[in-house]
């Protein structure tokens, strides 16, 4: 479907997430949301095919954002809402997800990566928050999402100051999991996600799972809910007679 305003492939384990309106930067219209919100349907009710997801944008650009010359929808909260919810849902899939970075990376484009588990960038990359040129607020969890990955203070720096930040100091900053030569983009993805389709499905959507659900909670509860939300060994290895380690096995 070359019409089509987000488009997916799947090959390997890996569903790729290509947001498809490269004349616009990628902007974010109602129309590619609805799209989006399908593919993440659709890998939800898939079952066990996809182990990954990839986010990417088409045309050398992740996302430049919200496109703002497209009218409020009439229900302009309802509408975000829905917007804001299949973000988490992203977030929350039990696959990892990981948001290839070129070009710009603006607001709205900016949640949609920060929506992902790992974010991998090249130079071109340019990241930036620039609700404030636009007297906008974020509704798409980046007042909750920057901070937890770049720490409070650089989060109230790209909010406030609606700087654009490069790929290397995305990285630098904690932002970006990496920042590579262009040429090397898609092999670090391929490499990033070989490693991990390489372990156990059951574990990477566990310890995906742990870390989100015990964000925030204090030592002690995280390490009671830990243990007692732990969803144990993958019975598919336990099938194929995969040793437990030692310091697993009960005394």
């Amino acid at each position: 479907m070359s019409g089509a305003l987000v488009l997916r492939e799947d090959a390997g384990g890996i569903a790729t997430l290509t947001l498809n309106r490269p004349d616009k930067r990628n902007a974010i219209n109602r129309e590619l949301f609805r799209e989006f919100r399908a593919h993440i349907r659709d890998i939800e009710a898939g079952g066990s095919d996809v182990g990954l997801i990839v986010v990417t944008g088409a045309g050398g650009h992740f996302c430049a954002g919200h496109d703002l010359k497209q009218p409020p929808h009439a229900d302009a909260l309802g509408w975000l809402r829905q917007e804001m919810l299949i973000l988490e849902r992203l977030t929350t899939l039990p696959q990892p997800v990981i948001a290839k970075v070129q070009g710009s990376c603006y607001t709205g484009g900016l949640e949609f990566a920060l929506s992902a588990d790992f974010i991998i960038c090249d130079p071109s990359a340019r990241f930036a928050d620039t609700h404030g040129k636009w007297g906008l607020v974020p509704g798409w969890g980046l007042s909750q999402r920057l901070p937890r990955r770049v720490g409070q203070a650089k989060a109230l720096e790209m909010m406030l100051t609606c700087q654009p930040y490069t790929g290397e100091q995305a990285a630098a900053m904690g932002l970006a999991n990496y920042c590579v030569p262009s040429d090397d983009l898609d092999a670090k993805v391929a490499e990033i996600s070989a490693l991990i389709l390489g372990n156990s499905r059951h574990s990477n959507a566990e310890n995906k799972r742990l870390i989100y659900d015990t964000d925030g909670m204090a030592l002690g509860t995280g390490l009671s809910h830990e243990l007692m939300r732990n969803a144990g060994f993958d019975p598919a290895m336990r099938m194929k007679g995969a040793p437990i380690g030692d310091a697993k096995k009960a005394d």
